[in-house]
């Protein structure tokens, strides 16, 4: 029998880097119009996708030269807007598809996100997720009061915190606490309310929560760790992860990783699936899906590339010399507790270490990679599920795909939804209707009736 796959549809870059300007996308449109991101939902409704899930950033990126006015000036990561609010949208015109928002452990309070958490889970009856992540963005950091960025291991050592008291508090009104009885006037159950009285080396915070038990109890939780510290605190914790579009080969290496810390954290790995970042374009046939794809290089100048990677590694890439070996630019970005396993590392690992190159070869890949072109899968309906069957298999079966970084919008959402889903339905690897009930229930149907 063949197992199903979760799907995911990613829009954290619609409106950005290039991608609002190519021919077809937001049509009469701007970002951020919330009927856009209300008719987004309903696609991805009519497709039974299991949620729309939404990155973010609080910081527009001045890594590149110290400033932020070439990304300003080309719209790379910028304009962003908390999503919140545009969730709750899209919730009021739904019914059944989940909802991923993303916030940072390293700058947020976790009583201040375990109640909001809360809050859109009663919204949106049960459809949450909330994606945690350790920022290595030094813009963002600037906005929180950081002159620099916290040590990386430091980082995930604040997120395991995090979400202990996050954990707390939910756990801290019981699901049957609330009473209601209009008779007598009593709202709550007093035993049923717990104090955490949390004291530890980030956060002091005494509980409870100030709100009635959320749908879910908790939001599904997220986290995209990838390097071996951010594993090990993926799987204390996750209810799916969150893996990069990289080589197949690391995606296999790291699902073995990822399952040999769940069973140190005693927990079952053939529980806890990978959900893949899987850029996609889907047409009638290969060759117009391919011819796609090489738009995705126009969409930002070469220029625009650095501020891009500059941004994400936290390293300022502008000061690079004419020639260089990745192994020194690798360990000088790691020296700066910016991410150790970013776009150099990736590209390390496919030249090799050793490899020497020019400014402008480095560029030039630079240029592959922030707009996604590098990493984008680009075929028919058919050559799509063939390869992301053969990826899904590759890596346990278990999880799936965030399809997402489209050309151009709602037009790629549409051809996922009228093309790839039939043909993977076709197949057995995707549900034909919601089974109901909450997200958690969504995503861990394909374990519990795989066949439906």
């Amino acid at each position: 029998m063949a197992q199903r796959m979760n799907l995911c549809f990613d829009v954290s870059y619609i409106a950005i880097d290039g991608r609002w300007r190519v021919p077809g996308s937001w049509p009469g449109r701007t970002f951020p119009d919330v009927e856009m991101y209300e008719e987004i939902a309903r696609i991805a409704e009519r497709g039974c996708l299991d949620m729309i899930f939404s990155g973010d950033g609080t910081g527009i990126p001045s890594t590149w030269r110290g400033s932020y006015e070439e990304a300003v000036r080309w719209g790379i990561t910028w304009p962003r807007q908390d999503l919140n609010p545009l969730m709750v949208a899209m919730a009021r015109v739904t019914k059944h598809v989940g909802l991923g928002l993303t916030y940072s452990s390293t700058f947020m309070h976790p009583y201040y996100l375990a109640r909001l958490m809360n809050s859109l889970d009663h919204i949106s009856q049960g459809r949450m997720a909330l994606n945690l992540v350790t920022t290595t963005r030094r813009a963002d950091a600037a906005n929180f009061g950081f002159d620099e960025l916290m040590e990386h291991g430091a980082r995930y050592e604040r997120m395991e915190e995090f979400v202990a008291v996050c954990l707390a508090l939910w756990d801290g009104v019981e699901p049957d606490a609330m009473i209601w009885d209009r008779e007598s006037g009593q709202v709550g159950d007093p035993s049923k309310v717990h104090a955490i009285d949390h004291r530890g080396r980030f956060f002091q915070v005494k509980g409870p929560l100030n709100t009635p038990p959320a749908p879910q109890g908790r939001p599904v939780l997220v986290q995209a760790g990838g390097s071996p510290r951010g594993i090990r605190a993926a799987a204390s914790f996750v209810d799916v992860a969150f893996g990069e579009d990289k080589p197949l080969e690391r995606q296999v290496q790291q699902r073995g990783e990822f399952d040999q810390a769940l069973r140190e954290a005693g927990r079952d790995p053939a529980r806890v699936g990978i959900v893949w970042q899987k850029p996609v374009i889907v047409a009638e046939s290969g060759a117009e899906a391919r011819r796609r794809r090489e738009a995705m290089l126009t969409m930002i100048p070469p220029e625009a590339a650095g501020v891009y990677l500059s941004h994400n590694a936290g390293y300022d890439f502008s000061t690079l010399p004419q020639r260089f070996r990745l192994r020194e630019l690798q360990a000088e970005i790691t020296a700066t507790q910016a991410t150790p396993v970013g776009f150099v590392h990736g590209l390390a690992q496919r030249l090799g270490e050793d490899a020497e190159m020019t400014r402008q070869e480095f560029f030039e890949y630079g240029l592959q990679r922030a707009t996604h072109y590098d990493t984008t899968f680009a075929g028919s309906a058919a050559e799509v599920a063939d390869h992301l069957v053969d990826s899904f298999e590759a890596t346990g079966s278990r999880g799936g795909f965030m399809l997402g970084h489209p050309v151009s919008m709602p037009g790629d959402l549409v051809t996922i939804v009228d093309l790839l889903v039939p043909e993977l339905q076709r197949r057995g690897r995707f549900r034909r209707t919601y089974g109901g009930g909450t997200l958690r229930q969504t995503l861990m149907d394909i374990y519990d009736d795989p066949a439906a």
